[in-house]
């Protein structure tokens, strides 16, 4: 969960590595370091513990310029976020290596190495990664040769980016389980773990394959697979703006992300719509003949993409009748599955690179899956490229870690698969998909709507400035929206949030609710409804505060105890996406309240490319 990047240039590289670094500063913030060729022909470094702006604040002070350079900021997977276990590291002076992924053999690399007389001055797995390599160049002088030899023996997932003081004029690197894609410029090169860390010197990338070796000149790039032939990997003009990166009039990246949703959700919806139908060519040209022969549907997703696909259920369960299991993919990869026929496979994931997730679909190869689906971000993802089929959302760069676009965009997604698969075997109730197909022609304004309730829910998140504890509840496929709303204030603000299904109060959770412990509750106006009226009687007559996001015709008042916030009238199924929107508010907004670190949480990393 790490960030990498590399430049080879004519002039000063460092301004290159420092901005490539800031803005992959969303993949990991506990330490930033960097290492240099300098104008001397020496191998210099600067580590920082902290965020990129202690690395920066160092290297103005003491002025290190060069060439050639690799540069990291680390999401501590082995050891403390100290100088010391920082990247870039070492070995003998002459030869240092960043590192992204985990090591799982480390203990014994490391035993082994230290009877070759290797000293180790840090905690990390990395450090073996540099001895290990120095090590193979006694009998491989040629850098590039050294890490295709010393590669074969690391087991787990890495994205390497090496350095050699006897050959200052090549960055090499190696790519397994974990991204690198290399930039083209105009007489120099680049690397980097994730393109946006390039964009503001390149629109022209090469994406690194599985088991890639690369080798970065002034000259050129060269590329070896897995089996160490010489390989040609295509060459792709990025043509988002480099904006997308910068927060423009807000105060944080959180909340221009929020507000960019009608947006996205509009080109997420672009070129999938016919007059009244969902497009099925918009999945792959073989999409309509297999999506009907499915008769099962398997999702596999993290985080928050896991709540998607549960959100998912309800929608493909109720509208086509088609069986729907939906399962976290660090529990799905390490257990045995039985698959039922004719089962398509479907991972969401925002960056395509989670590693559990891209793990899950890799195991599922051999099991018989009928296909493989990818809803995912990022059209040059390890997900994407590895999968049958594919529907992009369209949410653009997400730089918050706290994802909040990329959630909205995976349930449009969501929900126009589920109207592919309902026509292509005829499951869905006449008028149903043209219906719904105007819905979503409508939602973009509607969440325009819910947006311009901001300033009511900065009200309302004054009520948690003291709160240690929060329940959210919701009924149906509104459960799935109390667990992200849950899980994104437990992110941002550190209140601990649970969120329960409405019926599950009287069988334990209310037993929590207090005076102090605020239930936040989303009530559209659906047959659910008044089950849920008599579970928030429940919380009130023991003292709770209930805060209730209602469509205006749910017939709820305010009261002591009671604050009801009136949301606009969507389609019963689209309701799960324009509730969301309340919520992710509420959780920022209590955030700014805590004081809290908005776009970086502490302890977390934007893309979960380790276990």
């Amino acid at each position: 969960m790490c960030g990498i990047v590399g430049a080879i240039a004519e002039r000063n590289i460092t301004p290159i590595l420092i901005g490539g670094l800031k803005r992959l500063e969303y993949r990991g913030y506990d330490s930033a370091g960097l290492a240099v060729f300098t104008a001397d022909h020496e191998l210099m470094r600067i580590r920082r513990p902290g965020k990129v702006t202690e690395l920066e604040a160092a290297l103005r002070d003491d002025g290190l310029t060069g060439r050639l350079g690799i540069a990291h900021t680390r999401w501590a997977t082995h050891g403390a976020p100290t100088e010391a276990n920082a990247h870039p590291h070492f070995s003998h002076g002459e030869l240092a290596v960043v590192h992204n992924g985990i090591i799982e053999n480390h203990e014994s690399l490391r035993t082994w190495l230290k009877t070759q007389g290797y000293v180790f001055t840090s905690q990390t797995d990395t450090e073996v990664i540099v001895h290990l390599i120095h090590h193979k160049l006694k009998d491989n002088p040629n850098i590039a040769d050294a890490l295709k030899v010393a590669v074969k023996e690391l087991h787990g997932a890495y994205g390497v980016a090496v350095i050699y003081a006897r050959q200052p004029d090549r960055i090499v690197a190696a790519r397994s389980g974990s991204p690198l894609v290399i930039g083209f410029g105009l007489g120099e090169n680049y690397l980097a773990s994730d393109q946006l860390a390039l964009r503001q010197v390149t629109d022209r990338f090469m994406y690194l394959e599985e088991g890639d070796i690369a080798e970065v000149r002034l000259d050129g790039v060269s590329v070896w697979d897995v089996d160490g032939e010489t390989v040609t990997r295509d060459v792709i003009q990025y043509h988002e703006g480099a904006e997308a990166a910068d927060k423009g009039a807000f105060r944080h990246f959180m909340l221009k992300e929020i507000h960019e949703q009608p947006a996205v959700v509009q080109r997420t919806l672009e070129s999938r719509l016919g007059d009244a139908q969902v497009l099925v060519e918009a999945f792959g040209p073989q999409a309509e003949e297999l999506f009907k022969r499915v008769r099962n549907i398997q999702i596999v997703a993290c985080g928050t993409s896991y709540h998607a696909g549960l959100v998912a259920r309800y929608w493909l369960e109720g509208l086509t009748g088609i069986p729907c299991q939906v399962e976290v993919a660090s529990e799905f990869r390490y257990r045995r599955v039985a698959v039922q026929p004719d089962s398509l496979f479907v991972t969401i994931s925002q960056s395509g690179e989670t590693a559990d997730t891209l793990a899950a679909l890799r195991n599922a190869k051999p099991l018989g899956y009928l296909a493989s689906l990818s809803i995912c971000n990022v059209a040059t993802s390890s997900l994407v490229r590895e999968s049958d089929l594919t529907l992009l959302t369209q949410a653009g760069p997400e730089i918050g870690v706290a994802s909040t676009k990329a959630f909205t965009t995976q349930l449009v997604a969501l929900l126009l698969l589920t109207l592919a698969l309902g026509r292509s075997q005829n499951r869905l109730e006449e008028g149903m998909e043209a219906e719904l197909v105007e819905a979503l022609r409508r939602l973009p304004a509607q969440l325009d709507e819910a947006l311009a309730m901001d300033k009511v829910v900065e009200r309302i998140a004054e009520l948690f400035a003291e709160k240690h504890h929060t329940l959210f509840l919701g009924r149906g496929a509104q459960y799935p929206v109390a667990m992200e709303g849950a899980l994104k204030l437990k992110e941002i603000s550190y209140i601990h949030a649970e969120a329960y299904p409405a019926g599950e109060l009287k069988h334990g959770p209310l037993a929590l609710v207090d005076a102090d412990m605020p239930v936040v509750t989303v009530a559209p106006n659906n047959e659910l409804l008044e089950k849920l009226k008599s579970n928030l009687q429940e919380v009130r007559a023991r003292g709770g505060q209930l805060i209730v996001f209602a469509d205006a015709e749910a017939a709820l008042e305010n009261g002591e105890g009671t604050h009801l916030i009136g949301m606009p009238s969507v389609h019963d199924v689209l309701a799960p996406i324009l509730y969301t929107i309340p919520l992710q508010l509420l959780s920022y907004h209590v955030a700014v309240l805590k004081g809290t670190d908005v776009d970086q949480p502490r302890n977390l990393a934007k893309s979960v490319t380790v276990e």
